[in-house]
């Protein structure tokens, strides 16, 4: 009897055994979870976006005149003197080479200019040869109107027609000019270009830096043919930049004139102080890297302190300050979820986890304004993810 009992009582306690580590390996295991602590601190919400700095006056020189331009000697980054140091030369173009056919019609009307030239000259000697005669006849007539040989009308006759034969001289003479310069234009057009060793300097246009400064860009380094308004090169004084940002519409509402910035991102070990100077009245429209049309605006900023190794062009950040407050209850933005339009977080309390709804304020990239539903020192619970449950247990991971 005593050896039953005791088997029974043996595998009770193997039943109660087993059934006790069922219990134990099912019961609730305390999820793991990272803790932030919600705290009253100072907060600022910026609008950070990707700009570029500008010499605030460029002055692009450009030819005044069609020619041949000799090679620039100047690179980009020399320093250059207001109307010393020479940019560019402009020397006149060659004239074209010419064809067979062309040449023949040139030819062709240099003789007819010619010929002009030899009608005019014998217009010229027969009218000549006339105001001599009729100056031989008014000092005839002036002997003969003394003694009234000849009337007062026939004197007057004698003086007309001098008047008219000189008239004529005057006439013939200009017209002789005239087809000799019709005779020199049609040689003219009959030259050929000069070889490149021959012939002196005849540079007309030398191109002056309009102000002190730098080379920026040359347009045109080599010896080339430029046309009328041809850049040539670009100069400014590089310490006198700005910044240029294109914002979101969106974004360009919350921002005006005066508002502070700091400028990061440059490749210094600093961030460089700024301040909105104007933002753009008009928008533009830009494709996103993800093939999205969005309207930005572009803002202004100007530099308070600036720094040597900048130059034209450069790539830097912009964060322009929108909202600040010196002291504020601020949650992590890692620990807000969204349960249905309202904010949540789990605020862990003596090992358990409770769903709680916030009301939040201002926002930025790292922390969120608290309105109402926490309080300073609560533990919240980082990245929440979808196995947490209002009641569960959790544990801080160390």
């Amino acid at each position: 009897m005593n050896a039953v009992w005791t088997k029974r009582i043996g595998l009770s306690l193997a039943a109660a055994a087993v059934v006790a580590g069922f219990a134990w390996a099912l019961r609730e295991q305390p999820a793991l979870v990272d803790v932030a602590i919600v705290a009253e601190g100072p907060m600022q919400v910026t609008i950070r976006e990707e700009g570029r700095t500008r010499v605030r006056d460029v002055y692009t020189v450009s030819a005044p005149i069609a020619g041949h331009l000799s090679r620039t000697v100047l690179e980009e980054g020399d320093p250059v003197v207001a109307n010393e140091t020479v940019v560019a030369a402009i020397h006149p173009l060659e004239p074209p080479l010419i064809d067979r056919r062309t040449q023949a019609e040139l030819l062709a009307a240099r003789d007819a200019a010619r010929s002009g030239v030899g009608i005019a000259e014998g217009e010229l000697q027969r009218v000549e040869t006339g105001l001599r005669l009729a100056e031989d006849e008014l000092a005839r007539a002036l002997k003969l109107f003394g003694p009234g040989v000849i009337s007062e009308s026939a004197l007057q006759k004698a003086q007309n027609g001098v008047d008219l034969n000189r008239a004529a001289v005057e006439a013939a003479r200009a017209t002789v000019a005239f087809r000799r310069a019709e005779l020199a234009s049609a040689e003219a057009r009959l030259l050929m270009p000069a070889p490149p060793e021959g012939g002196e300097d005849s540079c007309c246009v030398s191109l002056l830096a309009p102000v002190d400064g730098s080379v920026l860009a040359v347009h045109a380094q080599s010896e080339q043919a430029v046309a009328l308004g041809a850049p040539i090169a670009d100069i400014g004084d590089t310490a006198r930049l700005e910044v240029v940002v294109d914002l979101l519409s969106s974004d360009a509402v919350r921002i005006g004139t005066g508002t502070e910035a700091t400028i990061t991102g440059w490749g210094g070990e600093t961030a460089l102080p700024a301040m909105v100077r104007r933002v753009d009245p008009a928008a533009f429209t830009k494709v996103s890297a993800l093939g999205i049309e969005e309207q930005r605006v572009n803002a202004v900023l100007d530099l308070e302190t600036g720094d040597p190794r900048l130059g034209h062009a450069y790539r830097v950040f912009a964060e322009m300050k929108v909202w600040t407050c010196d002291l504020c209850l601020t949650v992590p933005v890692p620990a807000l979820f969204r349960s249905g339009s309202d904010w949540n977080v789990f605020v862990l309390a003596d090992g358990r986890l409770r769903q709680t709804r916030v009301e939040l304020g201002r926002m930025n990239d790292e922390v969120a304004q608290v309105l109402s539903g926490l309080s300073a020192g609560d533990a919240v619970v980082l990245h929440p993810g979808d196995t947490l449950a209002h009641g569960g247990t959790a544990t801080r991971r160390e």
